[in-house]
Order: structure tokens, then sequence, then C-alpha cells
């Protein structure tokens, strides 16, 4: 990526993980930001020594700025869309539709992140059945679920920041078992899924670089 008003001294470097869904939210918000950008491709067995330098906690993503270091993805989404959010994916004058996305972000990133890891990850946690954690997982697809049905997107009547920190999730948690989540009762998540999926957006930054 190249624009003009930038110099090339000061371009950022992102540390990425290209299946790492918190990695995923930060390219796509920095991709649709149009901020020119390095992106370094790390190799979980193998991190480069200049990330591990400037990140020493050593998981991605990282961005590099010149003035300071952003080394968690929803501070890197951010800053990009303080840079540039042409479709106001941070709902400036929506102060309702803000506080929703913050709620459904944080609850995402906490419980529903727990239930999802638990669910992919089920032989690690005896404790329960793969079915059980995913019940407990699908709370939060029932809410979302609900959300949709009388709109496409999540916060708001277009794309906004709680679809993009959220999709990767979502994705993940169908890709544990696909032919139970396109046919579990989550129709209007299942069309906002797909949506994604088919995006520029996501298909860009799922590129292999």
């Amino acid at each position: 990526m190249t624009s003009a008003p930038y110099a090339e001294s000061t371009v950022p470097t992102l540390y990425s993980f290209r299946r790492c869904p918190y990695a995923m939210r930060a390219r796509m918000a920095l991709g649709y930001s149009g901020v020119p950008l390095n992106t370094v491709e790390v190799s979980l067995k193998a991190k480069p020594a200049k990330m591990l330098e400037r990140s020493p906690k050593g998981t991605v993503p990282v961005l590099v700025l010149q003035d300071r270091v952003l080394e968690q993805s929803l501070d890197i989404m951010r800053w990009a869309l303080s840079q540039h959010d042409p479709d106001d994916w941070l709902l400036a004058r929506d102060v309702g539709g803000q506080r929703q996305s913050a709620e459904l972000i944080a609850e995402n990133d906490s419980r529903f992140k727990q239930d999802l890891d638990h669910y992919k990850y089920a032989v690690r946690y005896p404790e329960f059945t793969q079915d059980e954690y995913r019940r407990q997982g699908e709370r939060f697809l029932h809410r979302l679920n609900a959300l949709l049905e009388s709109r496409d997107f999540l916060a708001a009547d277009h794309l906004t920041l709680a679809d993009i920190a959220i999709a990767p999730f979502i994705r993940q948690f169908c890709a544990v078992d696909p032919d139970w989540f396109w046919q579990s009762p989550y129709p209007h998540l299942q069309r906002w899924l797909q949506r994604f999926l088919a995006s520029e957006l996501f298909v860009t930054a799922m590129a292999k670089r």
C-alpha cells in the first residue's frame, strides 16, 4: 500500500500471523483505513528478534509506530480508524451504538473467547463434553442472531468496528464443526458470517504473503 501523505520512514510495521483472529481483525482495520504498512508474517516457532525487542510478550498482532508500539488488536484497530474511517466504523455520532459495540466486543473477548477455546480444545478441558462447551458458546450466538434479525450488522445499519472485531471468532467457532454450524438455528448469524467470508476486505486480509 502507498499513499502520498506518508513518508517512507513513517510507514508502520505490523507483525502478524495469518490465522490468528486477533491479527485478522487488526489487518482488516488497517486495510480499510488505507494506512501504508509493512506486514511481517511471523512464524510462531521462530519469532523475529526485532519484534521481541519491541514487544517482549511475543504475541501477535504488534504494530510498531514511530513513537510507540501497540500490542493489543483493539488498540491497533482504533488507531487505524483514527487515521481514516470513511464509513464511520466508530459510530462517531451514535453514542448508543458505541456503547452496544463496546459491550459486544467485551463479551466476545472474554466469556465467548473462553467458551470458544473450551469448545475447540475440549480434550484439554475434560470437566465437560465438547457438546456442553458448544452450548455454553451458543449463548453469544443466540444474542448475535437476535440482533441480526432486524438488520444486517451488529451495532448499526452498516459495517462497524463490532462486526470486524467479532467475525473472526465466529468464523473460528464455525470451523470446529461446520456441519453443525450451518444447520444450527441461527440463520441471521449464518448470513452475516457468509457475507463476511465473501467480502473483499476479509479475502484481502487473508491473502498469503
